[in-house]
């Protein structure tokens, strides 16, 4: 059984009524970016909202200041289905990720469930978690780390993209850094006395280009150089690469970081130098599907109106935190059109469209379709307990 189809036209019709704040909501996010673990203005406006229509919030959740926890009650005790938003913003092109549409629709979906129904006519609860640092913070691994997932039953979330899909793949990430250490001296009347750590970098991005052709199709390693030295006529004596390793599978996400580390190790020996790799312990978890929840999600589009677009190949996957929670809970984390296809994400001409009639569009049907399929979750016990078999298959 889902939920009831009068109670799916209140809480769609909530969103309605509530579509001009929350475009107008999304807009100030938008215009105001904020960096990973800074995003005091969205916090704010996002809790304001929410407790404005009816959500018990609390702030500061998981010992993140910019974290929160907003939630709507059900009829009775019984299992919670968290809807996740994230609010930060990328350096230098603002929201060209789509978290102000991200952080609307969760915010929108939680406050049309409490304006149209006060609380869940199911047992049970929702909240809306707010999820800070998607971008480069980790910010839902640091929440699932301090408990704050501990009692959740599935989650869910909705992020922009050039088309409407229920599931695609994310990559894991491993973040590593590739230090060199040589020795400095005049470039020009002593370089026969230096050991130069710039080559050595260079080196180890000529190594990590050879290696790529035996690579699946599907990994991905990608680097800049932090520091190459202070100036020319000095040989570099210390370097920094900074570089993401991804993957589809964990394992496939160690494997490359044993080959980086043997890529780096032939760099230094070719060059003298000495090298320190470095990675760092939080790993982004690449999504695990639930086709159940999937399912749920995609019938709501239907009901909504909402169409589902096709896959059209052109595009590699990226990564989330919200792979962590996937891998800890049964976890959804769809796609809707925010803008015309083709536009890619974390490029300025999306931080266009992520203010755009086609966004704010987007962002409504996700508020829906996310809120129905809570709903649909507390409705049938049966769902859910299917999500968590099809979670631990």
């Amino acid at each position: 059984m889902s939920a009831p189809g009068d109670v799916k036209q209140k809480v769609a019709g909530a969103v309605d009524r509530l579509a001009d704040d929350l475009e107008a909501l999304s807009h100030r996010i938008h215009d105001n970016p904020e960096l990973c673990f800074k995003e005091e203005k969205a916090h704010a406006w996002l809790t304001e909202f929410l407790a404005k229509h009816g959500a018990h919030v609390e702030r500061g959740v998981g010992g993140l200041p910019t974290a929160f926890r907003a939630t709507i009650d059900g009829s009775s005790a019984g299992p919670t289905i968290a809807i996740l938003a994230e609010y930060d913003a990328l350096p230098a092109i603002g929201h060209a990720c789509g978290h102000n549409v991200i952080a609307t629709a969760g915010a929108g979906a939680g406050a049309a469930l409490a304006v149209a129904l006060g609380k869940v006519p199911f047992a049970g609860r929702v909240q809306v978690i707010g999820t800070p640092a998607e971008e480069g913070g980790a910010g839902k691994v640091r929440l699932l780390e301090a408990g704050v997932f501990r009692d959740v039953d599935a989650a869910m979330m909705i992020h922009g993209r050039c088309g409407t899909q229920v599931w695609r793949p994310t990559l894991g990430i491993i973040k590593v850094k590739a230090e060199f250490h040589g020795k400095a001296t005049h470039a020009s009347s002593w370089p026969w006395r230096g050991v130069n750590a710039l080559n050595a970098v260079i080196q180890l991005f000529v190594g990590l280009d050879q290696m790529r052709q035996q690579l699946r199709p599907d990994a991905r390693v990608h680097g800049i150089i932090v520091k190459g030295g202070d100036q020319p006529n000095i040989i570099p004596e210390y370097t920094r690469a900074d570089f993401y390793l991804r993957a589809l599978t964990k394992d496939s996400c160690q494997e490359l970081l044993r080959r980086f580390k043997g890529c780096a190790d032939g760099a230094a020996a070719a060059t003298g130098c000495r090298v320190e790799v470095t990675a760092e312990p939080t790993i982004h978890d690449p999504m695990k599907p639930n086709r159940t929840m999937a399912e749920l999600f995609e019938q709501n589009l239907g009901v909504i109106g909402f169409p589902v677009d096709r896959d059209d190949g052109e595009a590699g996957y990226g990564s989330t935190d919200c792979g962590n929670v996937s891998q800890a809970l049964p976890t959804i984390h769809p796609y809707i059109r925010i803008s015309p296809d083709g536009v890619p994400g974390h490029s300025r001409e999306f931080a266009e469209w992520a203010r755009s009639p086609m966004a704010r569009d987007g962002m409504v049907a996700g508020a829906k379709a996310l809120a129905l399929t809570a709903l649909d979750l507390l409705a049938s016990p049966d769902k859910l307990a299917a999500a968590r078999e099809d979670f631990r298959r």
